[in-house]
């Protein structure tokens, strides 16, 4: 008898333990963000001049200081796509980042497969957002635009412990 009662403890505990971890994952890190939160959405210009913000409505957005990848967000922006292209500078091999089940409005699997089919495009937000970490925004002819924190190339290589290679800005000391 003892043994079913410590048996029946253990998993108890186990499936606690399993709904704790997938409560952390998913709800516990994230907060949604108000626009001013989540502060402007621009593009970078392909000329190297700065950055344009977007005008953004429906902005719905969220992130977790957690980790600087969990941003995301969903609007819609109301400039001419063609315009928006020509001006913005394109973004390098996107990938889009799951979102939790319940922010619905971001479809990481259907916004990667727009992006990879040409329906929607890339660009670069904001370089080095925090060192290593791009904004990236991805927009569609009909208005539609979604955005991520994505790890760029000088990222990759430090956060996996290698010095910064040729081309990128020193590894800052608080990072």
């Amino acid at each position: 008898m003892l043994g079913r009662i410590i048996v029946v403890t253990i998993l108890a505990l186990a499936v606690l333990g399993g709904a704790l971890l997938y409560y952390m994952q998913v709800y516990a890190f994230y907060e949604e963000l108000t626009p001013e939160q989540a502060g402007p959405i621009a593009l970078s210009l392909a000329d190297g001049s700065g950055s344009e913000p977007l005008r953004v409505s429906d902005l719905r957005a969220i992130d977790a200081g957690s980790s600087p990848i969990r941003f995301r967000a969903c609007f819609t922006q109301g400039e001419p796509f063609d315009s928006l292209a020509a001006r913005a500078q394109p973004y390098e091999d996107p990938r889009p980042l799951n979102a939790p089940g319940w922010f619905d409005c971001f479809d990481a699997p259907a916004i990667g497969a727009a992006l990879e089919s040409g329906q929607a495009r890339a660009f670069l937000s904001a370089k080095d957002i925090r060192y290593g970490i791009d904004r990236v925004v991805a927009l569609f002819p009909d208005g539609r635009g979604y955005a991520w924190h994505q790890i760029n190339a000088c990222g990759e290589v430090v956060f996996d412990g290698e010095p910064p290679p040729e081309g990128c800005p020193p590894v800052p000391e608080s990072e």
